[in-house]
């Protein structure tokens, strides 16, 4: 093993950080991941549910399908409406919640930026408690072939979790 001497080192840390630095501004995030967080509340019997997605990942999904312009990031007021309809349609065509043998229908409640992310927030009133919950996902496989979709899903104070990897679609839970 050869050891450097002091006066190599200081150059290789910040040769090394440059590196990183000019990579990471360069180059695509070298991962494609979505995370969705689902939760029961059993007074209200509301299924709240959080979907994060990379902002320019899911840009471009919606661009790509509904053939017009979408900025997560700086969008006016007027456009909100219309912005809101789209993110709607495509979490309905690519995510969807069984609870026991119902199909869920969730309102969108909105969305907002975190960082180089997106939080979708939804919520499915008069949930059935859930004791068996089958979740499809097939959030932005139609774009990036190395998708991963984690869901996390608590209930009465338990939490379950499990991923799936494009072309996987299928999440069972059961409570």
């Amino acid at each position: 093993m050869k050891i450097l001497k002091n006066k190599t080192l200081p150059k290789f840390v910040i040769s090394f950080l440059f590196a990183i630095v000019f990579f990471s501004f360069t180059l695509k995030h070298p991962f494609y991941l979505s995370v969705t967080e689902l939760n029961y509340d059993s007074n209200t019997k509301i299924l709240q549910t959080s979907v994060k997605l990379f902002i320019n990942d899911f840009e471009e999904a919606l661009k790509k399908i509904y053939k017009k312009p979408v900025d997560l990031i700086n969008y006016s007021k007027n456009d909100k409406a219309s912005i809101d309809s789209l993110i709607k349609s495509y979490i309905e065509n690519h995510f969807s919640i069984k609870v026991g043998s119902k199909k869920l229908k969730y309102d969108l409640i909105g969305f907002e930026r975190e960082e180089e992310t997106v939080w979708v927030y939804l919520e499915a009133k008069n949930c059935p408690v859930p004791k068996k919950v089958e979740i499809e996902t097939t959030l932005l496989y139609d774009f990036i072939k190395t998708q991963i979709n984690i869901v996390k899903f608590e209930f009465n104070g338990q939490s379950l979790s499990s991923k799936v990897t494009n072309p996987e679609k299928k999440i069972d839970f059961i409570f």
